[in-house]
């Protein structure tokens, strides 16, 4: 059974866990999209352990973390999921939607949830929208990369 809870970037052993992790998750989303720009792959520990988003960890029975989500209530009432992380040791185990399930609960007093992904990362795609989010609107951020916003109201 795992284990979901608040991570501590102010921790040394955490931060590295979780810097680590980001690298491996968000390497192969940019490979999926073709854009290698991605902020968190140009993010330093030092700048990860300064970031203003809460950070929550899904860890195995022996503790290691299989991913994590990161949260930005950004105007009052919308929370924005800024990051979705899965170790790809952990994929198509349904930890990234315990993760957002986590969330939803964690947060239920919100009215509305945001998240932003690759257009082309369909796994994400799929995640997202089995979990109730719905398109927004596109955005190119680069030649030929898109990122497709979705919400999903709260209080469901």
């Amino acid at each position: 059974m795992n284990k979901i809870m608040k991570l501590d970037l102010q921790n040394g052993g955490t931060l590295s866990e979780l810097w680590s992790l980001q690298h491996k998750a968000y390497r192969l989303e940019a490979e999926i999209i073709g854009f290698h720009e991605i902020p968190p792959l140009m993010e330093t520990r030092d700048m990860l352990s300064r970031s203003e988003e809460l950070f929550y960890g899904s860890f195995d029975d022996h503790g290691d973390l299989m991913g994590a989500v990161a949260v930005l209530e950004e105007s009052p009432g919308k929370l924005t999921v800024t990051r979705m992380m899965v170790n790809p040791d952990f994929f198509r185990q349904g930890v990234a939607g315990k993760l957002l399930e986590y969330i939803f609960d964690l947060y239920q007093d919100m009215e509305q949830f945001i998240v932003s992904t690759g257009k082309l990362n369909v796994p994400a795609v799929t995640l997202y929208t089995k979990h109730g989010f719905i398109p927004a609107g596109v955005e190119e951020v680069a030649p030929g990369v898109e990122l497709i916003e979705f919400h999903r109201n709260g209080r469901l």
